[in-house]
């Protein structure tokens, strides 16, 4: 059932299944007020332990239970792209009408969920991408950030104002044709392909973003950006040599 009240007409006689997807590792210092945050506001569910080494799984498993929460774990860390494969699966597998991503380090509002929903729900998107204002952001992440944007243009063939926002919303028809292949940070992009590949609705809404220290070391900053480039240009000469 979809979670707050919200005063948006879009809302008002609406039923419909809403799983919230945490990809999860080592969050042990926050994960647990993001999880009662979102219980606050009655969502559904569902963390991605990735093979955190921390009390992450414990954390989770303590404030999930009994309420209408999932946790899944992977014996090993996979990767944030491995971690969100797992959830949107698992949340397609519990029947869900509709899908958001949320990170699990408390740099998102859970009060922005509905702003999410309310495209999707009118009919007007079949994604929806929350997008950070870049102004506010640290100089070392805008860079990063940047360059996704760029690749992800370049790459994808997607413009978008923030290609790396792991803050998206999305409807049972899109989550099911879906290909996520890759397993870091570049399942973002990947994503944003998959809405070219399969001309989905894209919408994006404003997000607030809660900067902290903890949260400023998680992330795509201007290191990562430039590793996820080079990969992608690896992987596209072997596609051409091979």
């Amino acid at each position: 059932m979809l979670g707050n009240s919200n005063d948006d007409p879009a809302f008002r006689n609406l039923s419909a299944e809403v799983y919230i997807v945490l990809p999860a590792y080592n969050e042990s210092k926050v994960i647990g007020n993001v999880i009662e945050e979102l219980k606050e506001r009655n969502w559904n569910i569902i963390v991605v332990d990735d093979g955190s080494s921390d009390e992450t799984y414990k954390i989770a498993n303590d404030l999930l239970e009994n309420y209408k929460g999932f946790i899944y774990r992977h014996s090993i860390n996979r990767g944030v792209g491995a971690a969100l494969k797992t959830g949107i699966e698992a949340a397609l597998q519990k029947n869900a009408d509709l899908i958001v991503t949320f990170d699990a380090d408390g740099q998102h509002d859970p009060d922005d969920i509905n702003s999410l929903l309310v495209p999707i729900i009118k009919g007007d998107a079949d994604i929806v991408n929350g997008y950070r204002n870049f102004e506010e952001m640290p100089l070392s992440k805008k860079l990063g950030n940047q360059i996704m944007n760029i690749i992800t243009w370049i790459f994808y063939g997607v413009r978008v104002k923030d290609s790396q926002t792991g803050f998206k919303a999305f409807d049972r028809k899109a989550a099911q044709v879906f290909e996520i292949h890759s397993r870091g940070f570049g399942v973002i992009s990947e994503i944003m392909g998959e809405v070219k590949r399969h001309d989905l609705k894209l919408k994006e809404v404003p997000i607030k973003t809660i900067y902290t220290d903890y949260s400023m070391a998680k992330g795509t900053n201007l290191k990562v950006g430039l590793k996820i480039l080079f990969k992608l240009i690896m992987n596209l000469f072997r596609r051409v040599l091979s």
